[in-house]
């Protein structure tokens, strides 16, 4: 996410410069499910590449749970922009993780029209941004919960003061159209989920929208028939990282590296942002030569009305407030979130302590590219990153101790690309590029932390790194500079 200090980074960067109509629901299990390598029972074992390890969050405990795993969301939407209503069905494959009276997810208060679970009516009920589900569960025996539900939506507060903040989650704009950022937290405005990183889950997303709009998710879009479109995503996405916008939308089309699909959404007033835009192909590929393979089916960006902009998975969220500081600031941006689909998306953090994981490694890819494409030199690199890391770690401490009050504090950035400097420095290009690909394919999909970087790390390059990676993440004030390896280790 393009952060706070919205300003304070974008120095830095100028310095370092087939849905169907209702989402498909397995049948009830019968008595005796057939069993299944992935350990679902009968259809539940379409959506075992949802199957993740739940956490409470240490800075966020009020989001999400440890209780549940969610498999899948089918969410079949309709926006009236006339009314400002959302009416949906969420169709959740929920795998219990203990036995428990009820389900409890997280959710705005919409009204609620009908609940089911296993097709047999439930009680259910909104209080405190939970929805609470009134059916007894087993451990390890999935259920297919719907709920079906209608009202306007509303926000949810940021825990920051960045100079980039505004409301989290499904936002109205002046033309009637809605938007969306949410990170840490806000898909619940918007849909009923267990709000966390570590729950990733399989999505299938239909928008349906008045004639002349256009309806935007994340995810792979599968077409579109009439008013409605539909997007799918068939390989685990973190609720902070879906999206959706409807609004009156133009479409541009693009080819990426091998032949992957790209598409942006823009409103009129947004075309003049399509220079930048349209450099999309290049960035992938010069992001592919760094880090790999593209880790997604298809890449696109939506302009929304936000001074932000967010990586949402398969389509960025870029607002057009930030894009109006300037091409460059936009084309820096947007290079920012095309590194998180790698960095944060492929592979996504198990808890907010460590966004510095997400942040780090996004900061520094903006930081290569800046050297690379805007003629920004390594000295001036180095300079400036120590000097801000400095200045941030004074401000806000060590990106590893991150104030739950502060989210996306500057340090978080600056210091996790400080410290990827240090080991770039130590281990030089093969060395380091070599690790960050590794990072991505070994980890695809999964959920990781400080514990597992480190070991990574230490495990890959065969040298212990522990000590560097914990100055960096922990020490009060900036640590020294390191030297390379010396050939042969």
């Amino acid at each position: 996410m393009r952060h706070r200090s919205g300003m304070a980074v974008l120095a830095l960067a100028a310095l370092l410069a087939g849905c169907t109509d209702h989402p498909p629901t397995p049948p009830a299990a019968s008595a005796g499910p057939t069993p299944s390598p992935t350990g679902l029972p009968g259809p539940y074992a379409t959506w075992a590449a949802g199957r993740s390890t739940p956490v409470v969050d240490p800075l966020y405990p009020k989001r999400g749970t440890d209780a549940v795993d969610v498999l899948h969301y089918g969410l079949d939407l309709s926006w009236s922009p006339p009314k400002h209503t959302l009416t949906g069905t969420a169709t959740l494959h929920i795998l219990p993780l203990r036995d428990a009276a009820t389900v409890t997810l997280d959710f705005k208060p919409y009204a609620l029209d009908a609940v089911t679970v296993d097709g047999t009516a439930a009680q259910g009920r909104v209080a405190a941004e939970k929805l609470v589900v009134d059916t007894p569960v087993k451990a390890d025996v999935p259920v297919t919960l719907v709920v079906r539900y209608h009202g306007k939506p509303s926000t949810t507060p940021w825990p920051t003061k960045r100079g980039d903040s505004h409301p989290l989650g499904l936002t109205v704009d002046p033309e009637g159209g809605v938007w969306t950022m949410q990170e840490p937290f806000g898909a619940f405005t918007w849909y009923p989920a267990n709000d966390h990183p570590s729950d990733e889950a399989l999505y299938d997303i239909a928008v349906t929208v008045p004639t002349g709009w256009s309806g935007i998710a994340s995810g792979t879009p599968v077409g579109h028939d009439g008013n409605t479109f539909r997007y799918r995503s068939t390989v685990p996405v973190a609720s902070y990282l879906t999206t959706l916008a409807v609004g009156r939308y133009k479409k541009a089309t693009a080819t990426g590296p091998r032949g992957i699909p790209v598409t942006y959404w823009y409103r009129p007033d947004d075309a003049k942002y399509l220079p930048v835009l349209k450099k999309t192909p290049q960035m992938l590929d010069w992001l592919e030569k760094k880090f790999g393979p593209y880790p997604f089916d298809s890449a696109g960006a939506v302009m929304v009305d936000s001074i932000s902009a967010m990586e949402t998975q398969q389509m960025v969220t870029l607002g057009s407030g930030m894009a109006e500081r300037g091409e460059t600031t936009l084309h820096r941006n947007l290079l920012h979130e095309y590194a998180h689909q790698w960095f944060g998306d492929a592979v996504t953090l198990t808890d907010w302590r460590d966004l510095w994981l997400n942040e780090g490694w996004a900061l520094y890819a903006q930081q290569l590219y800046s050297r690379d494409t805007f003629g920004v030199a390594q000295a001036e690199l180095v300079r400036s990153s120590r000097e801000l890391d400095a200045a941030y770690r004074k401000q806000w401490g060590p990106a590893g101790d991150p104030d739950p009050a502060e989210f996306g504090s500057t340090n978080v950035y600056v210091s996790g690309a400080a410290m990827l400097r240090q080991l770039h420095q130590a281990l030089g290009d093969e060395r380091f590029f070599d690790l960050a690909r590794g990072w991505i394919q070994e980890n695809l999909h999964t959920q990781q932390d400080r514990a597992s970087f480190t070991a990574y790390v230490n495990k890959k390059t065969g040298h212990d790194f522990t000590a560097l990676i914990a100055a960096w993440l922990d020490s009060p004030t900036t640590p020294p500079e390191t030297k390379p390896l010396p050939a042969g280790q």
